[in-house]
């Protein structure tokens, strides 16, 4: 059961990233924290346990070292490694560590779509923009339930559609392709990347049935 401490800072996380305009991570992280001990949690891992490799990575618990942006920009230019690294130097991006105690499947969850969140980007074709972002949850939702990927998309529509209603209608497309590719897709979370860094992108797409999005046309369409 969630702590009456930990949902008040949830609710505190949630209501700051709404107001926030500055992109600022770390409600995101305290929101994600929060509901870590949340009835939905145990409910998403139990539903993802029904596919077997996924059930098969939760038991082995399997976590890489750091990825080496510097060396992954070694592997040939259509491979994941060097695709991965280009996409995080070029935003500027750090590879994110995340400080949780793997003592559970819902923490083991937790640490991985962390550490590996910038790979989905690039698997998908998602950006890095706002409508991108929940685009991504949308698929994250589709394939893993998480508590916190319904959370962000609800708090995106809320804000959009206070704040930003012209969004709107690009937003709910996003999460419409999220949602579909997710569905569609084999199970991103089984996926050990770090042992496929020489693979080009467009084949792992092909092996895992993503149909990426460009975003880029698809924001055109909506405008």
């Amino acid at each position: 059961m969630p702590s009456i401490v930990q949902t008040l800072k949830g609710i505190k996380a949630f209501v700051m990233l709404l107001l926030d305009e500055n992109g600022n991570l770390q409600p995101v992280w305290e929101l994600s924290s929060s509901l870590l001990d949340s009835r939905a949690f145990p409910l998403a891992v139990a539903g993802m346990k029904t596919t077997p490799e996924v059930a098969d990575i939760l038991a082995q618990r399997y976590i890489a070292p750091t990825h080496d942006l510097e060396a992954l920009l070694q592997y040939p230019p259509d491979s994941l490694g060097y695709t991965y690294a280009s996409h995080m130097k070029q935003l500027g991006f750090k590879t994110l560590e995340p400080e949780i105690n793997i003592d559970s499947d819902s923490t083991y969850v937790e640490n991985r779509w962390r550490q590996t969140h910038d790979i989905w980007h690039v698997i998908t074709g998602f950006d890095t923009s706002e409508i991108g972002e929940i685009g991504l949850q949308a698929f994250y939702l589709a394939q893993l339930q998480l508590p916190l990927a319904s959370l962000l998309i609800a708090n995106a529509l809320i804000a959009v559609t206070l704040w930003r209603p012209q969004s709107l209608c690009p937003l709910l497309m996003a999460i419409l392709k999220g949602w579909e590719m997710g569905s569609n897709a084999k199970p991103l979370i089984a996926q050990k990347w770090e042992q496929f860094w020489e693979k080009p992108v467009t084949l792992l797409r092909t092996e895992l049935n993503v149909q990426p999005i460009n975003f880029c046309e698809f924001a055109l369409k909506l405008v």
